[in-house]
């Protein structure tokens, strides 16, 4: 099995003096409100435990005051835990000490925020060598990463531009070059678009889904908006009032909500958009059913499926990942997926 990239176990933190003696106790049975009126306390994060896949796209998502930016900062430490361990590859960085720590955090893990923390006296290039020259990298090497950095970005020609220079989308740019230039294992977005416009937040998006396919790297992405979570989550964790409510693929979370806050949190997604065949194809009558039909893996997205299908004009064989024969779908199944939308 593979080691995660990112491990999470029971993660706590309790906001009030002396809040670790209160790890254990009947106390944290009662709810935020109940909590602080009695104690003075109030819970962040509560008994979080979630383990991230190396190369994997892990979206944390929910409303304001679930918890899902106080969890970004307890995993590189910015707040403390009160209780519980998170691991970066093994390494348990609760446990670090402060020197590890600043070295894992300039080497290891590279953070993008809301407001983009540009030095506004820097231009671009020396923007995104800053973590390399912090790190004492020679002036050659840094400069020729961070242009490396800056072509991947699409930010060409800017090099010598300074950030308020720049529109909000251009200068997210260099905030992704400057955090992917360090070369960490994982980046960490805090909800990194949701100062820009609509049609740049969606450009921001493409650009996370192309950096993503063409690096590789393992991350892990705060938002509160549902669809920017279904686009960009391999797999999406949904938290409310410090708690997880459910993890699950796109498809598990609109397919299969865990209880009404997500099912209502889901209701007007157009569903032909996330569900997979796997949520509408049906057990074949038998082995030679659809036998000269078109062929479909069980993860293909009903809206890619439906032209197919809908011309094909009978039933399409659904396969899983081993190219095993798992399922049959017709016109009509996709066609209630489609009406159910139109009604909903």
């Amino acid at each position: 099995m593979t080691q995660p990239a990112l491990s999470v176990k029971n993660l706590w933190k309790v906001f009030g003096p002396n809040a670790e003696k209160l790890i254990g106790t009947p106390d944290l049975d009662l709810s935020r409100k109940e909590l602080q009126a009695k104690s003075g306390h109030v819970i962040g994060v509560k008994d979080v435990s979630f383990d991230v896949a190396p190369g994997e796209v892990f979206v944390v998502m929910g409303l304001s005051g679930s918890g899902k930016s106080t969890l970004v900062r307890l995993l590189t430490r910015l707040i403390e835990p009160t209780a519980g361990t998170v691991e970066l590859f093994g390494e348990n960085v609760t446990a670090m000490s402060e020197e590890t720590l600043r070295e894992v955090r300039r080497r290891k893990i590279s953070m993008v925020f809301q407001h983009f923390g540009l030095l506004p006296h820097k231009k671009v290039i020396d923007n995104v060598a800053f973590g390399l020259e912090v790190r004492g990298e020679s002036k050659t090497q840094r400069r020729a990463r961070a242009q490396n950095m800056v072509d991947l970005v699409g930010l060409s020609g800017y090099e010598q531009n300074f950030p308020d220079q720049l529109s909000g989308g251009m200068q997210q740019r260099v905030g992704l070059a400057r955090a992917l230039a360090n070369d960490p294992d994982i980046l960490m977005f805090d909800e990194p678009f949701s100062a820009l416009d609509p049609l740049i937040r969606r450009d921001m998006q493409n650009e996370v889904i192309r950096l993503h396919k063409e690096v590789g790297k393992t991350m892990v992405f705060i938002t509160h908006d549902l669809a920017e979570a279904l686009k960009l989550g391999d797999r999406i964790m949904i938290l409310r009032d410090g708690q997880i409510i459910q993890i699950g693929t796109p498809d598990e979370v609109v397919g299969a909500p865990a209880d009404d806050y997500v099912k209502d949190f889901v209701s007007d997604v157009p569903k032909s958009h996330v569900l997979t065949l796997k949520w509408v194809m049906r057990p074949p009558a038998n082995d030679t059913e659809g036998l000269d039909a078109p062929t479909l893996p069980d993860s293909t997205i009903v809206r890619d499926a439906a032209r197919i299908v809908l011309d094909h004009q009978g039933v399409v064989r659904v396969v899983d990942e081993n190219g095993s024969f798992v399922g049959v779908v017709d016109d009509e199944d996709i066609l209630r997926v489609v009406v159910a939308e139109d009604q909903g």
